[in-house]
């Protein structure tokens, strides 16, 4: 098992555990993989969930650049219900994890087709 599979099983118990829900694994590997390198860096590799600027590139890069969604209120809002289904207090708020989430609150899997 490699260092990626061994993320992509914490990011699926983080997902079972601490958000309740179950991963659809081929979907969370694809999300994992399109994080490129940055999973392997401590700080890129988690959303910090209470700076506006971090919450702005997850919403500039990944749901409007990724996901090719059009701006709007609901963006934001999506990302803060991704943050709290993690757990405002939950330190560790991963990236891909997150991603997962908001790829799947938008309906967006065919993205990574």
């Amino acid at each position: 098992m490699g260092k990626r599979d061994e993320w992509i099983a914490k990011y699926a118990d983080d997902l079972k555990n601490k958000c309740g829900m179950t991963a659809d694994m081929d979907l969370l590997t694809k999300v994992t993989i399109g994080c490129g390198p940055s999973i392997y860096n401590a700080d890129a590799s988690t959303v910090a969930g209470s700076q506006p600027s971090e919450l702005e590139l997850v919403k500039n890069n990944f749901l409007i650049k990724k996901l090719g969604l059009p701006d709007g209120p609901n963006l934001m809002e999506a990302i803060n219900k991704a943050i709290e289904t993690y757990g405002k207090s939950e330190r560790n708020k991963y990236r891909a994890v997150i991603y997962y989430m908001l790829t799947k609150e938008f309906g967006k899997e065919s993205v990574y087709g």
